[in-house]
């Protein structure tokens, strides 16, 4: 590619940088633009970038303009990982939200895979980077069967809009005659109620009041924590003492089987304790590593496997913790914003890597220690097992007051919860 060989080889790292950080600039954009112009509209627009911004980074004339490419592509992926999953959060009942986001991210593993398959009968890079970019444009124009989450519009006063959405939505569920029933009168009453007292907000909305404040620092540190350590490991897998390639396959097996247990777990033993849980044994794992014998290749890449499982368990947890925790007012704005500490972290990691030149166990020690304080933080969290999304701040500092969880029993008779599935209706 462009002969990035001999003292020119860095310049590869270059792109791939550029990459994650355009995907750190989008979760800070497009958070925020989610909350303002909707879920659907922002995840169109993402779909339709990815498709466009990687179609040109195939037929890149140059080294700079690929580069270019490449940072928006990563912006528009931002965009879609943050919008698609709460999309679903909005959408999908409460006792089903766990298990369709533990299904997407076995879907994402699946997408990893896949790649990996497409790289090798696709030696050229350029029809590579066409074949992962196509399929945007057919994902953009079934997208737009897609409504827009009924919580946002209901929130933002787009009352009729909601109401038709709603409508169809129950027809598509069988259930016609219970959507009939939704009336307008409802859903401006349920406006009315969640109105907020600002008209407009941004992310120091996340810090403002006291509730607010604890939800967005513990999640903060929580997502850098699980992304900071995991990238740092996916990245030494050289020191391992086995076949880079095996490691590599070692570890995609662990995150798969991690994130099946925890999908599974979420829905027993609640968010905050799987939360905190995979957090802390990560870190145990990973500091028990520093007392084992370098010679001991199989017993340190165990333990290694189990932390990183625990890791991939957590961050399957952070992104469905932080859509139930955050209001639909600031849902998007929060996600984004944790989401940029996720990038943050993976940043961090190589710096910690290079310290191990100098102190072999330092990024052990480091990358162990972080996630047991992040679990520590996870245990200050609400819990949000069986429990409404909220959709104000007034709401969230209500419910810290009260010093209780809300659970909503769901009941065949009750006609909107049949349809939202979820709301306060």
């Amino acid at each position: 590619m462009w002969e990035l060989v001999c003292d020119l080889r860095s310049l590869k790292e270059l792109a791939q940088s550029l990459f994650m950080a355009g995907v750190l600039i989008g979760a800070l954009i497009f958070g925020g633009l989610s909350d303002r112009f909707g879920r659907r509209a922002v995840l169109l627009w993402s779909l339709l970038m990815i498709g466009v911004m990687g179609t040109g980074a195939a037929f890149s004339p140059s080294f700079p303009v690929y580069c270019l490419f490449r940072f928006l592509s990563g912006v528009g992926l931002s965009g879609l990982l943050l919008n698609y999953i709460c999309l679903s959060l909005e959408w999908v009942p409460t006792k089903f939200r766990a298990i369709v986001v533990s299904f997407q991210a076995y879907c994402s593993t699946a997408g990893q895979v896949v790649l990996a398959g497409m790289a090798y009968w696709l030696r050229d890079w350029r029809w590579l980077q066409l074949a992962i970019s196509l399929p945007f444009f057919i994902f953009f124009l079934y997208s737009w069967w897609l409504p827009e989450s009924a919580r946002w519009l209901i929130v933002n006063n787009k009352t009729k809009v909601a109401l038709r959405n709603l409508k169809r939505v129950a027809k598509m569920n069988g259930k016609k005659e219970e959507g009939e029933k939704i009336s307008l009168e409802m859903l401006q009453l349920e406006a009315a109620e969640s109105a907020p007292k600002a008209s407009t907000h941004s992310i120091l909305d996340l810090f403002r009041t006291p509730a607010m404040c604890r939800i967005s620092c513990c999640l903060m540190f929580v997502s850098f924590s699980t992304n900071f350590a995991y990238f740092g490991l996916s990245m030494d897998l050289k020191n391992f003492g086995l076949n880079i390639h095996l490691v590599q396959m070692l570890f995609g097996g662990i995150d798969v089987f991690a994130k099946i247990i925890c999908g599974v777990a979420l829905n027993f033993f609640g968010r905050r304790t799987i939360q905190a849980t995979s957090l802390i044994l990560a870190g145990i794992f990973l500091l028990v590593n520093t007392a084992v014998p370098l010679d001991m290749h199989t017993f340190r890449i165990t333990l290694v496997m189990f932390g990183k499982g625990c890791l991939a368990a957590s961050s399957l947890c952070t992104y469905l913790f932080g859509g139930e925790l955050f209001p639909t007012i600031v849902r998007q704005t929060g996600m984004g914003f944790i989401t940029m500490m996720a990038r943050l972290g993976g940043i961090v990691a190589p710096m910690v890597l290079m310290a191990g030149d100098y102190v072999l166990f330092l990024p052990l020690v480091v990358f162990g220690g972080a996630p047991i304080i992040s679990g520590v933080a996870a245990c200050f969290l609400p819990e949000m097992l069986n429990a409404p999304l909220l959709d104000t701040i007034e709401e969230v500092e209500e419910r810290a007051k009260r010093k209780e969880v809300v659970t909503i029993r769901e009941n065949t008779k009750e006609i909107v919860i049949q349809t939202i599935e979820g709301t306060r209706l």
